[in-house]
């Protein structure tokens, strides 16, 4: 009978994580990582999130490593990680959705330029254009959405925003249709890809060729006064370029939930700047009960000899 070996941080999460095991699969068999007692198996599976090189080292003879993230490159990276145990990212319905639910969100906040709003908010200051300069208001039907990373997530992502409106395409490393979204791939497409985008949504997995992809260079092939919504990673954007093209009005907006290093220093120039927003890496985090319910759904699919949809590939970093 296969056991889920949890390699929580202190007691609390343990028993967190007990706790919606306990509600959503009360027969499965759970231990502690951290037990003194354990000695792990070749039928049991870890429930990871950034566990130390020597953990890592202790996994080897896994069935399998699933992550509590969508994000796997701190493992990959990491010299210590078992490149032959099968990895499984997090996914699940919940997961999709919260994702769309914040770039839709993002999304039509760099089209209403909710942005001024909040620090007019914070200055105490009342500016109605209606009552002084008449400025022309962008819809979301007149918006063009490009979202590079077009994988589990991107794809939801981009049929939620077409239901709303926005004119959606996509950029993928490889060539794969995605119904009712246009569609670009490989390094020879990202120009005209690029030309086309009111809003750059940023949901790439981290790889050595995606790390610092999103430069100056880049952001200059948008048309001026563009936006950026990074859900990706942080490190995909070079914070220095992103702010230099924020301040030559390259880009218009950006919003971002993660960021390089997190939590980004106090004195980081990127926290007062009055076109960004800032979120705390919160943009897609499922419950505890909708990430076990995910958990148990793979290892019931693994138990079957099933392929899981998110099984990670090394080679690709994701």
């Amino acid at each position: 009978m296969p056991r889920l070996i949890i390699c929580a941080e202190g007691p609390a999460g343990m028993a967190s994580w007990r706790a919606a095991f306990h509600d959503v699969a009360p027969d499965l068999a759970l231990a502690a990582w951290h037990d003194p007692a354990l000695e792990p198996g070749a039928d049991d599976y870890a429930l990871v999130w950034n566990p130390t090189a020597d953990d890592l080292g202790r996994m080897g003879g896994l069935k399998a490593i699933i992550c509590t993230g969508a994000g796997v490159n701190h493992l990959l990276d990491n010299p210590a990680f078992p490149q032959h145990v099968p990895l499984v990212r997090m996914g699940g319905e919940q997961t999709a959705i919260l994702m769309a639910d914040y770039v839709l969100w993002a999304t039509l906040g760099l089209v209403r330029g909710a942005r001024a709003w909040v620090v007019q908010q914070n200055a105490h200051q009342w500016h109605n254009p209606r009552t002084s300069t008449r400025t022309s208001t962008r819809t979301s039907t007149q918006t063009r959405v490009g979202i590079m990373g077009m994988g589990h997530l991107g794809a939801h992502v981009g049929q939620v925003l077409r239901q709303v409106g926005f004119k959606v395409s996509g950029w993928r490393r490889s060539a794969q249709m995605v119904p009712g979204i246009r569609t670009f791939a490989g390094p020879s497409e990202l120009p005209d890809f690029l030309r086309d985008v009111d809003i750059l949504v940023n949901l790439l997995p981290s790889t050595p060729q995606t790390r610092g992809m999103i430069d100056y260079a880049l952001l200059a092939q948008l048309p001026r006064g563009a936006g950026l919504v990074n859900v990706g990673r942080g490190n995909h954007v070079v914070q220095a370029d992103l702010l230099r093209a924020l301040d030559e009005g390259v880009l218009g907006g950006a919003v971002l939930d993660v960021v390089v290093p997190e939590p980004l220093p106090p004195d980081d120039p990127l926290w007062s700047h009055e076109r960004v927003t800032i979120t705390p890496h919160v943009a897609s985090e499922a419950s505890r009960e909708a990430q076990a319910r995910y958990v148990v759904e793979v290892i019931g699919q693994m138990e079957r000899n099933e392929r899981p949809a998110l099984l990670c590939d090394p080679r690709r970093g994701y």
